[in-house]
């Protein structure tokens, strides 16, 4: 609509781009209008800020060099940003399209010496076109006499007579390419050409079938990678899986190199999925590399999985872990204010964090201020969950039960009956100290599991029989006898005599486990559970970084009580976010020769659009006018506990 205004152009690819900086073809038509109506500098500027957006596409390098190769006639400019590019892309698996476009600007020049380099150093490392460059190197030393081909340096090296320890003799280490002739014995001066040739070749064959080894063990990690661009559409279970499964062996092979380089490849096809940023962050910190660790992190909350809340909470955690508090609370605000407000995990999260260190009160406001900001909303989903979190909560860190039965009471007030908050009740009523409540619970159960209760009839089924177990334990044998009674007259008196054997077979050799999964099964809200909100992310990730199912532990006890009702069971992971993201295995820091595409000895920081972490400086503030719409119910004992 207005092609010629340049302005108005930068404007809108610069709102794109900050928000989707790894579509290199859009850094390419934003140059190319720069280009057609800008300046030269412009498209220059355009580029630089692309390979600091995406320095490990291979893609921009390859635009960005063939931009220079049209645009300058300075070869030694042309080559060093070849080699600022190979330095980020040069090993990786499909670097092909760069090394092409370099060996073409040699050949063009027929500088037969330098392709020769060339060609030995994409021989050091496995590609997807690994023999075909091993053949074309075979072509070009058949054609060209082996003065041509050697360097200014091999070849006073060879007149010498003198040679070290590279050429003759192959051994674990990387070969240098500017020393290939070097070898422990001498020549002898009735060496012939063809035999010296011979020597070179045999030497890049053994370099060859080095990195031909290593290309069978990741053959089939590469071939399973069917998008290694960045998509907004989600990648299918098998190719996330086949990217953990590769970290985990990149990781084993202990190629400090390698690793980061897998890592920042693989998060251009998964930028959208946190657990991998996750995962990133976690291995660099368990490295020692903790620049890139941060560096990663910042990527990803700013820029790459920013609107996503799983992505905050680990920062917040994984901050507050390193000594960051201000950090931490500033994710937490984030969360709060901007990207989920009223999310469950986010206040629970953040409150257990305030009482670790020791602000208890600010903790207490925090819940309050949430339950107020929900109060204001009609048929919150959420507020008898934080009714339930905050008496436990209040009891648990301050052992004060009648502050914590108040705060129930009081929700009694504003909340409507339903199996989640039951279930909070009964639960909550076995780790407070007797007398226990029992006419209190019977008289709100039986309300709720009555033929005119809006609760659904699974729902009021697996709530009387949580309610049975619970008499079990704490009741007498008048009050398990009413139960009973109630309980067969509304959901079994017109049953099948098949249908209750099966089911009363199915309760007694079914695991604890099993039974609570049962009892406890349900849709997670996407407004509450961070499962829920982002399927496609942590719920594939099978290398152990991502949440682990819900786990219910084994009770030491004789009776039938389910062990879900034990204080350990709700609140021993209370503070164990960690769990979620498993340390994973540290790779070994190799040290480095200095051969031909080794990664330099810093990692750039690459740039990404600021998005403020600033701490607040006011008390922690909910904006009613900010918090999203009601959710639909979730289950108690989310996997955030």
């Amino acid at each position: 609509m207005v092609p010629n205004n340049i302005l108005k152009i930068r404007k809108v690819y610069d709102a794109f781009l900050a928000e989707f900086p790894l579509c290199y073809g859009y850094w390419k038509k934003y140059a190319d209008h720069e280009a057609r109506i800008g300046s030269m500098d412009k498209v220059v500027e355009v580029y630089e800020r692309a390979v600091q957006g995406v320095t490990y596409s291979v893609d921009i390098w390859v635009l960005y060099c063939a931009f220079a190769i049209e645009t300058y006639g300075d070869p030694e400019t042309i080559r060093r940003l070849f080699e600022r590019g190979l330095a980020y892309v040069g090993t990786d698996y499909l670097s092909f399209p760069l090394w092409d476009k370099y060996i073409e600007y040699e050949y063009m020049h027929q500088e037969w010496s330098r392709l020769a380099v060339i060609y030995t150093r994409i021989l050091e490392n496995p590609s997807q076109q690994l023999e075909r460059y091993f053949n074309s190197f075979k072509e070009l030393a058949g054609s060209r006499p082996l003065s041509e081909l050697r360097t200014a340096e091999e070849a006073v090296v060879n007149g010498s007579a003198v040679v070290s320890e590279a050429d003759g003799q192959v051994n674990e280490r990387e070969v240098h390419p500017d020393a290939v002739e070097q070898t422990p014995k001498p020549v002898s001066a009735g060496s012939t050409e063809a035999e010296e040739l011979e020597k070179y070749v045999a030497v890049r064959e053994e370099l060859y079938k080095k990195a031909k080894e290593f290309d069978s063990k990741i053959l089939g990690f590469e071939t399973a990678i069917r998008r290694p661009y960045f998509h907004v559409r989600p990648l299918n279970v098998a190719e996330l899986e086949n990217w953990h499964n590769y970290l985990d062996f990149i990781e084993r092979e202990g190629d400090f190199n390698k690793v980061v380089k897998l890592y920042e490849r693989c998060l251009i096809a998964c930028a959208n999925y946190p657990e991998y940023w996750i995962r990133y962050v976690l291995c660099m910190e368990a490295s020692g590399s903790m620049d890139l660790a941060d560096n990663a992190l910042a990527r990803a909350t700013q820029v790459f999985v920013k609107r996503q809340p799983e992505i905050h909470l680990f920062a917040a955690r994984f901050k507050e872990q390193n000594g960051d508090i201000p950090g931490a609370r500033a994710a937490y605000q984030l969360v709060h204010s901007e990207i989920s407000p009223g999310l469950l995990e986010a206040i629970i999260k953040h409150a257990n964090m305030e009482s670790r260190l020791g602000k208890l009160e600010d903790a207490f406001f925090l819940y309050e201020q949430a339950i107020a900001i929900e109060k204001g909303k009609e048929h919150s989903q959420t507020l008898p969950m934080l009714y339930a979190q905050y008496s436990r909560f209040s009891y648990l860190v301050s052992g004060n039960s009648e502050k914590a039965r108040e705060i129930l009471t009081g929700a009694l007030e504003q909340v409507q009956l339903s199996k989640p908050f039951l279930e909070a009740l009964i639960h909550f009523e076995t780790i407070l100290p007797p007398p226990r409540q029992i006419d209190y619970l019977e008289s709100l159960v039986d309300k709720f599991i009555g033929p005119n209760s809006d609760g659904s009839a699974a729902d009021r089924e697996d709530l009387s029989s949580i309610f049975l177990e619970f008499l079990n334990l704490f009741g007498d044998v008048q009050s398990i006898k009413k139960a009973e009674d109630r309980h067969a007259k509304l959901f079994l008196a017109h049953r099948p005599m098949s249908e209750l054997r099966k089911r009363h077979a199915e309760d007694f050799l079914a695991s604890e486990k099993t039974k609570l999964a049962k009892s406890y099964s349900g849709a997670p809200s996407p407004g509450q559970s961070l499962m829920g909100a982002y399927p496609n992310a942590q719920n594939q990730w099978p290398a152990g970084y991502s949440a682990q199912p819900q786990t219910w532990p084994s009770t030491t006890q004789a009776q039938p009580w389910t062990p879900g009702y034990s204080q350990q069971a709700a609140y021993g992971a209370f503070g164990s976010y960690g769990s979620n993201y498993a340390t994973p295995q540290v790779p070994t820091s190799v040290p480095q020769s200095a051969s031909y595409g080794a990664y330099p000895a810093t990692y750039p920081v690459q740039t990404f659009p600021q998005q403020s972490y600033a701490q607040p400086t006011a008390a922690t503030t909910l904006t009613p006018a900010q918090q999203p719409t009601a959710a639909v119910p979730q289950t108690y004992y989310g996997t955030y506990y």
